[in-house]
């Protein structure tokens, strides 16, 4: 995966894609199809399909990168736990605006009057006042008692309720590991097969991901989800425990006023990026798509929006996994992106929303970097790393020019493909400092990234090879 490599930046942008696989794109063909339109990195949802069916897409997804000789990771996402009202009578009940309703332990189906609801770390938790979300919110509820036996709500807004449908309780922090029994299994399983990175559902406290990170055992990346409305409160402590944030819009607009998400949306993306953590926005960004060759005008907004706060990442979901139409959609994505990259505004509002720099060389040769990107018509800035480290710093700055990242890690490689305006290469060859700069420059020229008598900005560090130590920037003219 060095020189040799295909052309680094065919794409022309530096927010990533990142879709999501299933029965319309685990084929092989399908993959690489996608891949070229302008996937940067593909999640595995562990929520839906069998093990063996996720080994194959696994498979095929490392020999793509085999023969395209291009870094390219694999997101792993557990379920987390799914909270369920039991069975009814009849698969079905209506209940009554403004009626009563019973959740009991009672695992008779239920009725019009009252359902099971099997989770017993619900029963004595919940306060008078609080809400219960059933479907996604369709049917809500407001507990008028609660004990250990039985909660009883009056219908807010009632409807048909029928087998199994989802309970969310955003008023509440539940005393619920994020990893379930399936979770586990599921995690070893994807760790087994090299998974690049794990996202962890259900995250509610920092604790959550202090009990990911001890299972993960420096094996994989972890990424939380904001879903919950307790997680946005701990929002900076839980960042700052894991290394990649998803902004999960689908749980979380059910949880909290669907009005407040897009403020919420601001505020991860700004304290992601104040932190240098990759930070993915996610759920129904094109969602039509699945249905229809075109997105909606508001749909391309969204994309837009996400684009112009500075996300690293977009991500695709059924759109890609189930839709009729994967191909378009990640084309769509790509072209949205470059749209909005190409725009007289948007580095501006980059560099306002620029993240204050600590008081380290490290900081300070990234604070530089983009500033020098800014006066010269620099083509690439080419940083030397071993961990990602300085590269995500490198990133956090929102520099003019791409980042074209050396390392000999492949892993590394792999973790920084989520990451902002970051192209990889693996080069196992420098060992000493002195070798970095004909080397970037022989890299830089290999990759297309700049060509003869184009500026290339370079850092690496002393000593050589040891994490944190950035403390070296050359300006150079390919000749």
């Amino acid at each position: 995966m060095a020189n040799s490599a295909p052309k680094l930046d065919p794409r022309g942008r530096k927010v990533k894609i990142l879709a999501t696989v299933g029965p319309t794109s685990r084929s092989p063909e399908m993959l690489a199809r996608l891949f070229k339109a302008g996937v940067d990195a593909f999640r595995v949802n562990m929520s839906h399909g069998e093990n063996a069916d996720h080994a194959k897409t696994i498979e095929a997804i490392r020999a793509m990168e085999k023969q395209f000789m291009r870094p390219i990771a694999i997101l792993a996402d557990l379920q987390g736990p799914k909270l369920r009202v039991g069975k009814f009578k009849d698969g079905q009940a209506v209940i009554r605006h403004s009626g009563h309703f019973k959740l009991d332990r009672n695992p008779e189906p239920g009725d019009e009057t009252r359902v099971e609801l099997p989770h017993p770390e619900l029963f004595g938790l919940l306060d008078k006042g609080q809400r219960l979300l059933i479907n996604d919110g369709k049917i809500r509820r407001r507990v008028i008692r609660a004990d250990e036996n039985e909660i009883l709500c009056s219908a807010e807004v009632g409807g048909v309720i029928s087998d199994r449908k989802g309970v969310n309780v955003p008023e509440a922090v539940l005393q619920l590991s994020p990893l379930t029994e399936k979770d586990r299994r599921d995690l070893a399983f994807g760790l087994e097969l090299g998974v690049d990175w794990v996202a962890l559902s259900f995250v509610q406290r920092p604790e959550d991901i202090i009990e990911a990170r001890e299972l993960i055992g420096g094996k994989a990346f972890l990424m939380a989800k904001i879903e919950k409305p307790s997680a946005v409160t701990h929002l900076e402590d839980i960042a700052r425990l894991c290394d990649a944030i998803m902004v999960a819009r689908g749980d979380l607009g059910v949880e909290v006023p669907a009005e407040n998400v897009p403020r919420i949306q601001k505020d991860i993306v700004r304290t992601c990026r104040q932190l240098g953590r990759p930070v993915v926005v996610a759920t129904q960004m094109l969602e039509s798509m699945r249905f229809s060759p075109a997105p909606t005008r508001a749909e391309v907004t969204d994309v837009a929006n996400a684009v112009a706060e500075g996300a690293d990442a977009v991500m695709l979901s059924a759109e890609t996994a189930s839709g009729d139409y994967p191909l378009e959609t990640v084309q769509m994505m790509s072209k949205i992106i470059r749209q909005v990259e190409s725009g007289p505004d948007y580095q501006s509002q980059l560099d306002v929303g620029r993240p204050q720099a600590e008081a380290t060389a490290s900081d300070a040769i990234s604070c530089a970097i983009r500033r020098i990107s800014s006066i010269l018509p620099v083509a690439a800035l080419v940083n030397y790393s071993e961990s990602g480290a300085s590269s995500l710093r490198a990133s956090r700055e929102r520099p003019k020019a791409p980042i074209l990242s050396l390392t000999p890690s492949l892993t590394t490689a792999r973790r920084l493909t989520v990451a902002w305006g970051i192209y990889s290469v693996v080069n196992e060859r420098l060992r000493k400092v002195e070798e970095v700069t004909s080397t970037a420059l022989e890299i830089a020229q290999a990759q297309g990234m700049a060509k003869r008598g184009e500026t290339v900005v370079i850092t690496a560090g002393e000593p050589f090879g040891q994490p944190g130590s950035t403390n070296s920037l050359r300006i150079e003219t390919l000749h």
